[in-house]
């Protein structure tokens, strides 16, 4: 029944969010290329010390610190792979024995650092496992020497006696999930504090206080699994901010019996103390809803993506007001997807100042609370904002606390922006891991590029577009960079916006990467605004990193950009470059031979083109729509079986945002394939140069040994060679035939042909192969002089 479902709405409302999904991106690098092009830099950390990896980046530092199995490092933000320090937090060998005798493997006996954040300007707070005896110590910011007037790394090892016990702060399993924040000398934590992870907690520790959930209370928490956190300030007064928790947890399925996942965001005040006489070190005003991203579906059936993946908060400068993206994944066991939704403060807050909801017991109906709600409202901080009656969450009234604790949950849940997601990503192979959000200033407005990172170490950079008009949401695929050769899940995402760059985390290792790569779109200014990068721009010579009006140094009259149509006809227009670039053609003459396959080689400068096909007939254009025997792949047009009539000339043309750009202008020439035939007869007897190239066809017949290959004849041509049927100069004529350009490729269409090469003539061929090659982009040759050297 699910499955039906689910096809019922692959058919129905989420093809009209989907009809303007790009599917292959604007660029397309492997680890290869990165390398090679010198735009990544990966730090590779010695086998299994990186493995459940956190990383904290401190830009005023101008470090990337990074916690690990047993040891923490210290990249720098400039070269990840350069001027390293490390310092080694390894556990005792009686701890070691320790954690065994309990059970646990040994993999999991060692100190995996869980928690790395900014305790104050100098220092860090950092906490691992311990071998499940969770520890944590505080150290000293810079390159971990142990000279401070030394300039060369030196390893150093954490002082045991300054090792304080980390419970509350740091989980016991190293696979255990945990969020952390700071703000003003307070650490907020979500995560299990005991052995067995049955007490789940939020809490509060600094400054000789320590504020939490309730314990085992599945009210409060059930089976939570902690995802992000972040202190947002409602107002002017600090006395107001809350504090975040985005986290999934089990609850009851009335409908199915079971237990289902929602995703939740949770509320405390920043200053909350507990309760005087109840409550005490207890949460006063913690409060929860759920967020919900789901697509609608036909009869009004909705599907949900309730597994919070990842959670981003990005900052504005109102920090009263981030945006709040999160990556979900469905739960159904029929189906798997992934979406990004986008939620408001205002629309967050909104469903913390309405009603609270009720349910006289377990296993019965939430519905809307309708009774009296007391004085100040239960979840409000002890702040002047809220009247000032108040200067502390322990001279709250016992009713307020006990209501609290008694409706934790609210009634109305978080919607997404437009009610929708702006991304979403089904049946696609891969498993979508972390996120992070830029916002970027384009000349057409303000957009949010988003990095997800996969588990085939994969970093996809998307921009999405909403068009009020036609209430539908455009996604955009500019970039997919394979950033570790190793196709390993991507654990963490972090950006630079200082620096422009982007710093991902793995098991094997760190990789740092531009945030854009505006030279690789193209230097013309189709290519450019094509591309619809929010980063890039074109500036009159190339296509280069865009800057607002107040920081760009170039004339303004030679940008040129359109990130929300990509009208690069408009943008262009007038342009001497890109008129040379729209019109300019590659011409090429190319002979096929009868009754063979030939592929026509065109090939569009961007994935996201398409190509279109057509035979010039004097002023006429007849555009080819190809059928089962003409086939218009992505790297051309493919005859299956050559015909006469076939002869004539092609045009190459590629389309992109209604934009037309001729690619190829190709002669195509049919030869008979008797002709070749007399020629080969001539050379070697009709089956090379042993004379063993004829097949028997089905009729008795003899077939040419050129019906079994499938290579077309790329040269120019002006006439058949003629030479002495004893001579093995044939061989080399007939190169002359099929061409020089691509050496590599004859040599394999001649061996295909008559199989009876030996691998002394084929290295001897090899040998002479730079003597026939001519510069690479050469499309039209005269006729050639046979080399001096004769091979045998």
């Amino acid at each position: 029944m699910l499955a039906i479902i689910f096809l019922l709405l692959a058919a129905s409302g989420w093809n009209l969010i989907q009809a303007t999904k790009s599917v292959h991106p604007r660029l397309r690098l492997s680890y290869k290329e990165l390398c090679e092009m010198n735009r990544t830099w990966v730090f590779q950390a010695p086998d299994g010390s990186l493995q459940k990896p956190t990383m904290l980046l401190d830009e005023s530092k101008e470090r990337l610190f990074v916690g690990g199995r047993n040891i923490l490092f210290s990249l720098s933000l400039e070269r990840v792979n350069t001027n390293h320090s490390e310092i080694h937090w390894a556990v005792s060998d009686d701890q070691v024995e320790d954690c065994l005798r309990k059970g646990r493997e040994k993999s999991e006996c060692a100190n995996y650092i869980k928690l790395v954040q900014q305790h104050d300007s100098a220092h860090l707070l950092a906490c691992g496992t311990g071998a499940f005896n969770p520890v944590c110590t505080h150290l000293k910011k810079g390159h971990w020497h142990k000279d401070v007037d030394v300039d060369v790394d030196v390893d150093v090892d954490v002082d045991v006696e300054k090792q304080e016990n980390g419970r509350g702060r740091s989980p016991y399993d190293p696979n255990s999930p945990i969020t952390a924040t700071s703000s003003r000398g307070q650490l907020y934590v979500g995560l299990y504090t005991d052995y067995w992870e049955n007490d789940a907690a939020l809490s509060r520790l600094g400054n000789q206080s320590y504020t939490r959930t309730e314990s085992y209370d599945r009210q409060q928490l059930n089976e939570p699994k902690f995802v992000g956190s972040a202190v947002i300030p409602d107002n002017d007064d600090p006395a107001d901010d809350k504090v975040y928790f985005f986290f999934t947890e089990r609850v009851s399925d009335m409908e199915g019996g079971g237990k289902a996942v929602h995703t939740r965001v949770a509320r405390v005040c920043a200053n909350d103390e507990g309760g005087q006489r109840m409550q005490v070190k207890r949460w006063s005003s913690f409060l929860k809803t759920r967020l919900i991203c789901s697509v609608s579906g036909p009869n009004g059936i909705d599907t949900h993506f309730d597994e919070l993946e990842d959670v981003f908060v990005m900052k504005k400068k109102d920090d009263k007001n981030p945006e709040i993206f999160g990556l979900f994944s469905t739960t159904s066991n029929v189906f798997k997807g992934y979406a990004v939704c986008v939620y408001s403060m205002d629309d967050i807050r909104a469903a913390f100042n309405g009603p609270f909801a009720h349910r006289e017991q377990a296993g019965h109906h939430w519905t809307m609370y309708e009774g009296r709600v007391p004085f100040p409202r239960p979840g409000s901080c002890a702040s002047k904002i809220n009247g000032g009656q108040y200067s502390s969450s322990k001279d709250f009234p016992d009713e307020v606390l006990r209501f609290v604790r008694t409706h934790p949950l609210m009634f109305n849940a978080v919607r997404p922006r437009q009610h929708r997601p702006i991304l979403l990503e089904t049946g696609g192979g891969r498993n979508f891991t972390q996120l992070a959000v830029d916002h970027v200033e384009a000349e057409d407005g303000h957009y949010n590029v988003l990095y997800i990172g996969t588990d085939k170490s994969v970093v996809l950079k998307y921009i999405t577009i909403y068009n009020k008009e036609s209430d539908t949401m455009e996604e955009v695929l500019l970039e997919e960079l394979q950033v570790f050769k190793e196709p390993v899940p991507v654990t963490e995402i972090l950006i630079s916006a200082k620096r422009q760059q982007l710093y991902v985390g793995s098991e094997v290792g760190v990789a740092q990467t531009r945030l854009h790569q505006c030279d690789l779109y193209g230097s013309a200014c189709a290519d450019c605004c094509l591309a619809r990068d929010p980063y890039c721009a074109w500036d009159g010579i190339t296509c280069s990193r865009y800057y607002p009006a107040g920081h760009y140094t170039k004339s303004r009259r030679f940008r040129r950009q359109d990130i929300r149509h990509g009208n690069a006809v408009q943008q262009c227009n007038g342009l001497q470059i890109s008129e040379d670039h729209r019109g300019r053609a590659v011409e090429k003459l190319l002979y096929g031979v009868e009754n063979n396959s030939t592929l026509l080689e065109c090939s569009p400068r961007s994935l996201q083109a398409r190509l279109l096909w057509f035979l010039l007939r004097g002023t006429d254009m007849e555009e080819i729509p190809g059928d089962e025997r003409v086939v218009r792949t992505g790297h051309g047009l493919l005859f299956l079986r050559l015909r006469r009539a076939d002869a004539g000339t092609y045009l190459c043309q590629s389309v992109e945002h209604g934009f037309v750009q001729p690619l190829a202008r190709i002669t195509l020439e049919v030869l008979e394939e008797e002709r070749l035939e007399g020629l080969l007869h001539r050379g070697g007897g009709g089956g090379g140069a042993g004379g063993e190239g004829k097949e028997e066809r089905d009729d008795g017949g003899d077939v040419s040994p050129l019906h079994r290959s499938s290579a077309a004849l790329p040269c120019p041509f002006p006439s058949l060679p003629t030479v002495p049927a004893t001579s093995k100069l044939w061989y080399k004529e007939f190169l002359q035939l099929i061409g020089y350009s691509n050496f590599q490729r004859v040599e394999q269409y001649c061996e295909r042909v008559w199989c009876v090469a030996s691998d002394k003539k084929k290295k001897k061929m090899k040998a002479l192969a730079p003597k026939w090659r001519f510069p690479q982009g050469t499309e039209r040759r005269p006729k050639q002089r046979a080399p001096r050297h004769t091979p045998d």
